[in-house]
């Protein structure tokens, strides 16, 4: 279903905040359960991360799906909310959050009034960007495609000399993903050992002696060389100060994101390390009728994991039919048995 254009005032029983894997899943259980849900982000399409920053990237761990894109991943839950029509608020934020259980007030930043009886954050990383390398001349390198953060296409890649720098998860993976693609690849990370999962790590030691990738180790960076943001090389330096100079079309820096709450941490939540607490078996935070689920979510033994986020959506959503249908007993039911409500 595409974007609404909303009146100023709507109404809901279930405002999800967040419309990436997580919060599209939430949507669904709610349809499950009979709960109307809208989808609330502050991206211009759904998706979050799987969409913004890497939607060809291969996800491993999500049950029946030996190998799923994340895009891929997306248009399914999209498909699998259909039947629901669950009207969806894209490039909006919600500055403020009024009201108690059962009454919310939601206002957004374009100024739009969401009246729920219950709020479900499904918020990932919150407001999320790269973290910068300090560079001279960044910008414009920036600017021109130079210097990307995320990949969005692996064929907007093809025949370019790419340089990585970083050692976690996504700079390994992207040096995976993009063998047979770049003309060439080069990891430039401070030490040998990589962040990365075991496995992806082992793959690519695997790469680099098959000569599919080179590693510029212990080497970071150092500055960035050409005219008008189209680059030419990147220089990198060693412990010592030693200098390389890497002839390169594109820099890939995979230094992480950073996290931001943005509003969230101003609405009176238990919060822990930038995150929302929430008791485990309901994933309702410290105000009652606002519930947090996926990665903005803090528990002990939380795992970082969609498919946790996914549970949780589940369990939120089954805390949540008691305050929207007070006088009505939940008979838990298989989906093989009831089917899809209409």
């Amino acid at each position: 279903m595409s974007e609404i254009h909303p009146t100023a005032t709507l109404f809901t029983d279930v405002a999800i905040i967040g419309a990436g894997p997580v919060g599209l899943f939430a949507a669904f259980e709610c349809g499950m359960l009979k709960l109307t849900s809208l989808l609330l982000d502050s991206l211009d399409e759904v998706g979050g991360q799987c969409t913004a920053l890497y939607p060809e990237k291969p996800i491993y761990d999500i049950p029946a799906h030996p190998e799923i894109e994340a895009g891929a991943l997306i248009t399914n839950l999209e498909r699998q909310i259909e039947p629901f029509q669950v009207p969806r608020l894209l490039g909006r934020r919600v500055e403020r959050i009024d009201g108690q259980v059962g009454g919310f007030v939601l206002h957004t930043d374009r100024g739009e009034h969401i009246h729920a009886k219950a709020v479900v954050i499904a918020a990932g990383a919150g407001a999320f960007g790269p973290n910068r390398p300090p560079l001279e001349g960044l910008p414009a390198y920036e600017a021109s495609g130079a210097v990307q953060y995320f990949v969005r296409r692996r064929e907007d890649l093809r025949g370019r000399r790419v340089v990585i720098a970083g050692g976690g998860d996504s700079a390994v993976d992207w040096a995976l993903a993009l063998r047979g693609v770049a003309a060439s690849i080069q990891v430039v990370h401070r030490r040998a050992k990589f962040r990365a999962a075991p496995e992806t790590a082992s793959q690519l030691d695997a790469a680099a002696a098959a000569s599919e990738v080179e590693l510029v180790i212990p080497y970071q960076l150092h500055a960035l060389h050409g005219a008008d943001g189209k680059l030419t090389q990147v220089e990198v330096a060693d412990l010592d100060g030693l200098t390389r100079h890497l002839e390169a079309d594109v820099l890939l820096p995979f230094f992480g994101l950073s996290m931001d709450l943005g509003p969230i941490a101003s609405w009176g939540l238990d919060l822990a390390r930038n995150h929302v607490s929430v008791t485990p078996s309901t994933c309702e935070t410290s105000v009652a009728g606002i519930f947090a689920i996926g990665d903005v979510a803090t528990y002990p033994g939380k795992l970082k994991l969609i498919l946790q986020g996914f549970s949780e959506a589940a369990m939120a959503a089954h805390a949540i039919h008691p305050i929207v249908h007070p006088d009505v007993a939940l008979h838990f039911e298989y989906s093989t048995s009831k089917g899809v409500p209409t």
